[in-house]
C-alpha cells in the first residue's frame, strides 16, 4: 500500500527563492508532504559571497531524508541532479525543469551561444549594479519578465546572489551514476529557448528519462496549468514502483 503522503522536496533556481518559485505548487500539499528548500543567499538567509552549485548540492544531499521525490527548477535542477547522484538510495524520483547545464550540449549552436554570452555577461556586465545586471540577465535567458523599479528587497537580494553564482555551464553531470540509479527521472521543458531544448534532449537521451514539454510559460514551466497534475502522476508512479 502506498504511503498516504509521499514527500516532495522542491529546489529553486536563480534570483527567486523557494516560496515565490513554487507558489503554484502549494495545492499539492493536499496530497503530498511538501518541503520547499530556501538555498543560502536567498530570504530568509543573509547574502553570501559565492554560490557554487557543487557546494549547494552537497548541502542538499546531506539534508535529504530517505524516500523523497526531488524537483529542481533551473539552477536548482542542476543542484538536484548532482545531489541525487550523491545519495541515490534516498531518492524515489527526480524531476528537473530546464537546468542551464549547457556544457553537456557543447557543439549545439544555441547551447554554445548561451555559454559564451553567459561567460561574457558575468565578466563584463554591471556587477556593481544588481538591478542592471538582473535586467540584462533576463534578456540573456529570453525572459519577458520586467522587474519593478526599484527592485523589491527580495528581488534585490536575488540579483546580488545571481552576480556571485558560479556559471552552470561549468557543471559536469555524473551521467553514469544517474543512469544507474534506481529512481526514474522526468525532464521538463517549455519549448521556448533552443539552448534549454538542447540541454533537455541530452538529459533525456543519456538518462533514459521521461520528457514532458509544456509550452507557453517560458522558463517558468511550473506555472503551466498542467504541471501539477503531470508531476503528481509521475511521483505516484515512482512511489508505487519504489514501495511495490
Amino acid at each position: 500500500m502506498l504511503p498516504q503522503r509521499p514527500r516532495i522536496v522542491f529546489v529553486h533556481g536563480s534570483v527567486m527563492g523557494g516560496r515565490p518559485t513554487w507558489s503554484g505548487q502549494r495545492g499539492l500539499a493536499e496530497r503530498f508532504e511538501i518541503e520547499i528548500v530556501e538555498r543560502p543567499g536567498f530570504p530568509p538567509h543573509a547574502d553570501v559571497e559565492r554560490v557554487d552549485f557543487e557546494e549547494h548540492a552537497a548541502l542538499l544531499a546531506a539534508g535529504l531524508p530517505a524516500g523523497v521525490h526531488l524537483v529542481g527548477h533551473s539552477y536548482g535542477g542542476l543542484i538536484s541532479l548532482l545531489a541525487a547522484a550523491v545519495v541515490p538510495g534516498r531518492v524515489r524520483s527526480l524531476t528537473v525543469i530546464e537546468p542551464p547545464t549547457t556544457g553537456i550540449a557543447a557543439g549545439n549552436p544555441a547551447a554554445d551561444t548561451f555559454t559564451r554570452e553567459g561567460i561574457d555577461w558575468w565578466q563584463t556586465g554591471p556587477t556593481d549594479d544588481p538591478e542592471a545586471f538582473l535586467r540584462g540577465f533576463l534578456t540573456y535567458v529570453g525572459s519577458d519578465y520586467v522587474p519593478p523599479t526599484p527592485l523589491s528587497d527580495q528581488l534585490a537580494q536575488g540579483a546580488r546572489t545571481l552576480i556571485v553564482e558560479r556559471g552552470p555551464w561549468e557543471a559536469e553531470i555524473p551521467f553514469e551514476e544517474l543512469a544507474a540509479a534506481p529512481f526514474p527521472t522526468l525532464v521538463v521543458s517549455g519549448a521556448h529557448h533552443a539552448a534549454f531544448d538542447a540541454v533537455c534532449d541530452v538529459l533525456v537521451a543519456r538518462l533514459g528519462a521521461e520528457h514532458l514539454v509544456l509550452p507557453g510559460y517560458g522558463h517558468t514551466v511550473q506555472q503551466h496549468p498542467e504541471f501539477n497534475e503531470r508531476l503528481a502522476a509521475f511521483v505516484l508512479r515512482a512511489e508505487a514502483q519504489a514501495v511495490g
